[in-house]
Order: structure tokens, then C-alpha cells, then sequence
């Protein structure tokens, strides 16, 4: 066997391969293709070919000018979302914007009316934040879980069980599902003889 046979032989492959392709692109139709036929094409066929062609090229530009209008628009409206997406929130603010201004601009008042304005004011606040899906975390006596927990001391008490929390140093914040920030507390370590 020579070095050429396989070359050759692909070589004969190659043609075989374009004379099937070929064969396969011709069209089905029993009569002559219109290259092959000596009979013109009718300029009236022509013409409304053309007209066909022009509307379709039409159609296309419009289509594609739409869509990139579209697109566009979208992009301006995502941009939008993303310049204004803390208005809802901002507004539910204002009023204890407000009702803290108020309270600084009423002058002197007695230790009991300002303690009574600013748990007002600190009830309107947590109700905007409960309006938008925060919920804060104040974990006072239960079980201490590390996923919604940071433990910043340990401390023994005879009277709870180990792993309860047993002061809550800073209460913590989940949006809707998603941990804001964790509740720092004192967890119990149990009796101080179990430790």
C-alpha cells in the first residue's frame, strides 16, 4: 500500500460527497429549472416578484426598527427602576422625618412627653420597615440559632438551659427572607459546675 492511497482515496470521498450534495440541491420538479429553460421569464412575473420582495424588505425594516425601539424603552425603564427603586420606602419615611422635627422643634418639654413622642416615633418607623418587608429580630429567651445569631459573650445562669438567649445586646433585621443583620446577644452557657 503507497502513502497516496489514503489520500486519494479521501480525495475520492471529497467528490463523492459534493456530487450527492449537489444532487440532493436539485430541484424535484420534472421540468427544466428556469437557468435551464429557453423560455424567459414573463416581466410581469418579474415585476410582482419584486413588489413581494420590496414588501417583505419593508416588513423587516419596521419589525426590526420596533424591536429596537422596544429594547430601548426597556433599558430606559430598568434604568428607572434602578434610579428610583427606594422611592416607596423613602416616602413611608418622611413622616418620621417629620415627626422627629417636630419633636425637636417643640423646645422644652418634661423627661415623660419626650419618652411618649420618640416611642411614637419609633413605632411609625418599624411600621414603614414592616410596610416594606423588614422584620426585626429580637431573639429575648429563645434558643440561640447561628444563621440569624452572633454570639458577642457567653455568661452561666442556673435558672436557663444552655444555648438560650439570654440578653439581647443589638436586635437584629431580616428583609423578607434575607438576613440584614444578625441579633448580637449574650448566649447562657448552663450551669457554671456543666462548664
Amino acid at each position: 500500500m503507497s502513502e497516496n492511497q489514503p489520500a486519494e482515496r479521501a480525495e475520492e470521498g471529497i467528490e463523492a460527497t459534493k456530487e450527492a450534495a449537489a444532487s440532493a440541491s436539485q430541484p424535484v420538479e420534472a421540468g427544466p429549472s428556469p437557468e435551464e429553460s429557453s423560455e424567459p421569464i414573463p416581466q410581469e412575473r418579474i415585476r410582482v416578484l419584486e413588489q413581494e420582495l420590496a414588501e417583505w424588505r419593508d416588513r423587516c425594516l419596521r419589525a426590526h426598527a420596533e424591536l429596537d425601539n422596544l429594547r430601548k424603552r426597556l433599558e430606559r425603564e430598568a434604568e428607572q427602576s434602578r434610579r428610583f427603586a427606594n422611592e416607596a420606602i423613602l416616602v413611608d419615611l418622611l413622616p418620621v422625618l417629620d415627626s422627629l422635627e417636630r419633636g425637636l422643634a417643640a423646645g422644652l418639654v418634661d423627661a415623660a412627653t419626650l419618652r411618649e413622642g420618640m416611642e411614637l416615633t419609633l413605632r411609625q418607623l418599624i411600621k414603614a420597615l414592616e410596610a416594606h418587608g423588614v422584620r426585626i429580630l429580637d431573639p429575648q429567651g429563645e434558643a440561640f440559632d447561628p444563621r440569624f445569631h452572633q454570639a458577642v459573650a457567653t455568661q452561666p445562669a442556673k435558672e436557663v438551659e444552655a444555648d438560650r438567649v439570654l440578653a439581647v445586646v443589638q436586635k437584629g433585621m431580616l428583609l423578607r427572607e434575607r438576613l440584614l443583620r444578625p441579633a448580637l446577644v449574650v448566649v447562657s452557657a448552663g450551669t457554671a459546675e456543666a462548664s
